[in-house]
C-alpha cells in the first residue's frame, strides 16, 4: 500500500488507528465518537457473533429484541444503576416536533426494559428460567472514545437471564464468564484471565461483576466480557415475581452479560504488527487469498486455468478470495492483503506451473520462514493444516507475551515498576482506599481478582495490612 503505518514503537495508539483505518475496517463518522464499520471490519463482526451466538443457543438461549428507547423513570426506578450510568446517558426530550411527556434514554443497556418486560412474562415457576439474548446498538455518551475501544454507539450483545434461585443465577453467571473465555482462547486466540471484578469497578446495579482480562500488544490491559449477578436487585426493583410450588410469592435472580465491538479491538491489538492486521484464521474474513502471478496474457491464461480450480477446491474447506485484479503487481497485492491480515496467501507463477507446486506465505511469521514450496496436489491439505498451526501459534504467541510481561512484585516500589510495563499480581486488603490510591498514584486499576488464587493469606501491596486474595493490577483501556 502506498501509506505507511505508523510504528508500533514510535506511537502505538497511532499505529492502532492507522491499521483499522488502512485495512478498511473502519473510519470516522461526521458524528463525534462514533464510527463507521466498513465491509471488511462488519465481516470480522459477523464472524465474532456467529462464534458467541452458536455458544450461547448450545447453552439454551435464544434471541429477542428489546426497544432502543428506554423511559427515563424505568433507568431511575434501580439507584445503584442510574448512579452509575447518569453521566452517559443520551436523552430524548423531543419526538415528532413536540415536547415528550417523559423524557426517553437512548439504550445504554437493557437491564431496566427487560426488567418491565419480565414483570409481565413471569407468573409462576413453570416460567423459569427465561434464557434471553439480544444482538443490538448501546449508547454511552463517552468524552474520549477511540475505534471499537470506546465509542458514543456500539455493537454488543446483552444477555438476561432470570432464575428461581440465587444458586441457579450464579451458575449462570459463571457459565457464561466460561463461554467468553472459550471464545476468546480458541476462536480470537487471546489469553484471558477471568476474575470478579472489585466493588468500585463491578456493573451498577450489580451484587458481583466477573470479567475476562487481556493483555494488548503495548502491556495495557482491556476488559474483553462481563458477566454480572444481579442477585434481586432489579426483580425487586420492577417487581418481577413468581409463584413458586408452594404458592408462595417469590423474587426471581436475575443476571446479565455482554461482549461488544471492543473484541474486534482487542483481535487488533492482541495480534497486529507493523504491517498491519494479523487475524486468527477462526475469525478472518478472508482466510486464504491466491495471487496468480503472469508478465504476459499466455502466463496469464495458463496460471488462472491452475488457480481457479484450486479456488474451488479450498472454498470447499476455507474462506478463499482470488486476487486476479488487473493493473496491480504481485507485490503491491502482497502488501495489500498483509495489512488485512489475511492468514495465509498462495501465489502461483509460470515457474510454480512447470514444477507443479505453489508457494505458501504465513501471514503470522516474519522473515524467509514466511513461505514455503508444496506439491500442487497436497496444496489444499496443507493450507487446512497450516490454518490449524496458525491459529494455535497465534495463542501461544499471545500467551508468552502476557506472560513474559506479568509481574509479581515483593513490595510497592516493585508494584509501581510492574504495571508500568505490564500485569501486576499482588495481595489486596479489599479496602477501596488502598485501591482509589493505587490507582492515583500509579494509574494501574483492579483488573479482576482472578478466580484462581493462592492458598494463604499475604499482606496488601500498599498497607501492607493482612489480605485474603490477591488481585489483578494494570494500566487498562
Amino acid at each position: 500500500m502506498a501509506q505507511k503505518v505508523t510504528p508500533r514503537s514510535e506511537d502505538y495508539s497511532r499505529w492502532y488507528t492507522d491499521v483499522i483505518q488502512m485495512a478498511d475496517v473502519a473510519d470516522y463518522s461526521p458524528v463525534k465518537g462514533c464510527m463507521v464499520i466498513k465491509p471488511y471490519g462488519y465481516t470480522l463482526w459477523e464472524h465474532v457473533k456467529e462464534g458467541l451466538d452458536r455458544r450461547f443457543k448450545e447453552t439454551g438461549h435464544v434471541n429477542a429484541y428489546f426497544p432502543l428507547f428506554i423511559p427515563l423513570s424505568f433507568i431511575q426506578k434501580e439507584s445503584e444503576h442510574v448512579e452509575g450510568f447518569s453521566p452517559e446517558l443520551a436523552i430524548v426530550t423531543v419526538g415528532g416536533g413536540k415536547e415528550l411527556e417523559e423524557p426517553l434514554v437512548v439504550r445504554p443497556t437493557s437491564e431496566t426494559i427487560i426488567g418491565h418486560m419480565y414483570a409481565k412474562w413471569i407468573q409462576s415457576y413453570r416460567d423459569l428460567p427465561v434464557l434471553i439474548n439480544q444482538w443490538a446498538n448501546v449508547v454511552r455518551w463517552e468524552m474520549r472514545t477511540r475505534l471499537f475501544l470506546r465509542t458514543t454507539e456500539f455493537l454488543w450483545q446483552e444477555g438476561h437471564t432470570a432464575h428461581a434461585t440465587k444458586e441457579e443465577a450464579e451458575a449462570e453467571t459463571m457459565q457464561m464468564l466460561e463461554v467468553y473465555r472459550d471464545f476468546a482462547v480458541n476462536d480470537a486466540a487471546i489469553p484471558v484471565i477471568e476474575g470478579r471484578k472489585s466493588e468500585s469497578e463491578k456493573f451498577a446495579g450489580a451484587v458481583n461483576s466477573y470479567a475476562i482480562e487481556a493483555m494488548m500488544g503495548d502491556r495495557k490491559a482491556l476488559q474483553a466480557g462481563t458477566s454480572h449477578f444481579l442477585g434481586q436487585n432489579f426483580a425487586k426493583a420492577f417487581d418481577i415475581q413468581y409463584l413458586d410450588e408452594t404458592n408462595e410469592l417469590q423474587y426471581v435472580w436475575t443476571t446479565s452479560w455482554g461482549v461488544s465491538t471492543r473484541m474486534v479491538g482487542a483481535v487488533v491489538m492482541v495480534h497486529g504488527d507493523d504491517l498491519g492486521l494479523i487475524l486468527p484464521p477462526k475469525l478472518a474474513p478472508i482466510q486464504v487469498v491466491i495471487v496468480p502471478i503472469w508478465m504476459n496474457d499466455e502466463q496469464r491464461d495458463d496460471v488462472l486455468a491452475v488457480v481457479e480450480p484450486l479456488e474451488n477446491k479450498l472454498g470447499e474447506h476455507v474462506r478463499v478470495e482470488l486476487d486476479a485484479r488487473e493493473g496491480y503487481s504481485p507485490g503491491w497485492k502482497f502488501n495489500d492483503w498483509e495489512m488485512r491480515g489475511v492468514p495465509l496467501r498462495v501465489e502461483v507463477g509460470p515457474r510454480d506451473l512447470k514444477n507443479d507446486q505453489v508457494v505458501l506465505a504465513r501471514r503470522d511469521v516474519a522473515g524467509r520462514e514466511r513461505k514455503i514450496t508444496v506439491p500442487l496436489g497436497s496444496a489444499v491439505e496443507r493450507v487446512v493444516g497450516m490454518l490449524d498451526e496458525i491459529q494455535t501459534g497465534l495463542y501461544n504467541r499471545a500467551l508468552d507475551f502476557r506472560e513474559s510481561h506479568t509481574y509479581d512484585p515483593k513490595d510497592y516500589d516493585e508494584f509501581r515498576e510492574a504495571v508500568a510495563h505490564g500485569f501486576a499480581r499482588a495481595w489486596w486488603c479489599g479496602d477501596a482506599d488502598c485501591e482509589t490510591a493505587i490507582k492515583d498514584e500509579t494509574k494501574a486499576t483492579i483488573r479482576c481478582i482472578p478466580l484462581e488464587q493462592p492458598s494463604g493469606q499475604g499482606r496488601c501491596i500498599y498497607c501492607s495490612e493482612v489480605a485474603e486474595e490477591m488481585a489483578l493490577f494494570a494500566q487498562a483501556y
